[in-house]
């Protein structure tokens, strides 16, 4: 959602190529636990729980007592309410004031796959529901705390009119969208907060606390390392309190070494099991949609190999960044990976020796080979380090 508006608000194009957006692996938390990081750090939400399973539903509307509950399906990809289950269920987003009617939509939503247009044809499996307290929105609003390249640091995205359908206020009426660039050093001054909040529309008592929830925000967005964090809608209520009602939270995988609690979180199951493999290998691959497969040293030279790939036609299946100090064993692994997709049919090796050992990679390639029964064309290309040693190893291996 926000990259299309983003991309609507600054008329301009993205600067990366297609292929290279694809090769950056991010965290993405569900709503309820991007909620619970927010309540934690002070932002304001409404009451929300979580459910597993029907009982504990059950359960749940003996002891969370609300006017009207919300129960929303628990998945990392949007267009919710206007998807529909495998079980025929409409929509992933549902409204009651009957506690008993609570029970009976969790039950229709877990253990169901819910497809939506950002969701695979199959859909996503649901295993947690979100069933929150209702709250009466007087006015919906949007704001993003992201990092842009284009602004070399963390951007404000604002806009007065928030709610489901954020892309066509960007196409149609880009007025009501304002970026404030945010100073790395610096941070969300109070004034800056304040201006944010003035354009948002709040007033009066409401406009400090607007002013003082974008802070809390800034200031979360800051401690966790984030990479985004929408919150759409940003609302006023009918109590005259303001509140984040929806939250995502987007995370770049550098910084699992310090937001560990964070990234416990992951459901690797919702994840391509050849990215899990990967991750335990500590390789880097992205699965992509071609039939070309590519094993590279270096993301640079990973990437301008699969501009290379599309300049002449061709697809290719995966970004694959073995790194700097690759062993053979990691090789052999990385082959596994990517003889594991049935759309793979040629592999493609791409290697300059700086740090890399070129012979590590051939005794790698020549290891995998004979032991995984390569039957599609290999490809290799191998420069730097111990380089003739590596075609020695090639060539005596008995390949053909």
């Amino acid at each position: 959602m926000m990259a299309a508006v983003f991309k609507s608000l600054m008329k301009t194009k993205l600067a990366c190529h297609s292929v290279r957006a694809a090769c950056v692996r991010k965290l993405n938390l569900l709503e309820c636990q991007s909620k619970a990081l927010l309540d934690s750090n002070g932002v304001a939400i409404q009451k929300f729980r979580v459910v597993e399973n029907v009982e504990e539903a059950r359960c749940l509307t003996q002891n969370f007592k609300v006017d009207e509950y919300v129960i929303k399906a628990q998945i990392r990809a949007g267009g919710r309410g206007l998807g529909r289950f495998d079980n025929g269920f409409k929509s992933g987003v549902h409204l009651t004031k009957d506690p008993c009617d609570v029970v009976e939509i969790v039950g229709k939503m877990l253990g169901h796959r819910l497809i939506t247009k950002q969701t695979p044809k199959e859909g996503i499996l649901v295993k947690k529901v979100m069933v929150a307290e209702s709250v009466n929105i007087v006015r919906e609003t949007y704001i993003c705390i992201l990092m842009d390249r284009g602004f070399s640091g963390p951007v404000i995205i604002a806009s007065s009119a928030g709610g489901t359908d954020i892309e066509s206020v960007a196409e149609k009426t880009p007025d009501l969208i304002k970026t404030i660039p945010v100073d790395i050093m610096e941070g969300v001054t109070d004034s800056m907060a304040k201006d944010v909040a003035e354009f948002l529309l709040f007033e009066g008592n409401l406009k400090a606390k607007a002013t003082e929830q974008i802070k809390k925000l800034w200031k979360l967005f800051q401690s966790v390392d984030a990479l985004q964090m929408e919150i759409n809608p940003f609302v006023e209520t009918d109590k005259g309190d303001v509140i984040s009602v929806d939250a995502k939270l987007q995370f770049d995988d550098n910084a699992q070494f310090r937001q560990r609690d964070i990234f416990s979180l992951e459901d690797v199951s919702e994840t391509d099991p050849r990215e899990v493999e990967a991750a335990k290998a500590k390789l880097n691959y992205i699965p992509m949609s071609g039939n070309i497969g590519c094993l590279v040293n270096g993301a640079g030279l990973a990437m301008a190999t699969m501009d290379i790939i599309k300049l002449h036609g061709g697809e290719p299946a995966n970004f694959l960044d073995v790194g700097g100090g690759v062993q053979e064993d990691q090789v052999f692994k990385a082959f596994q990976i990517l003889t594991s997709d049935p759309n793979v049919k040629a592999i493609l090796v791409n290697v300059f020796g700086g740090i890399v050992n070129c012979a590590t990679i051939a005794n790698g390639i020549v290891n995998a080979s004979l032991n995984l029964k390569l039957n599609v064309p290999l490809i290799v290309r191998l420069e730097g380090t111990n380089v003739n040693e590596a075609k020695q190893i090639l060539s005596t291996s008995g390949l053909d």
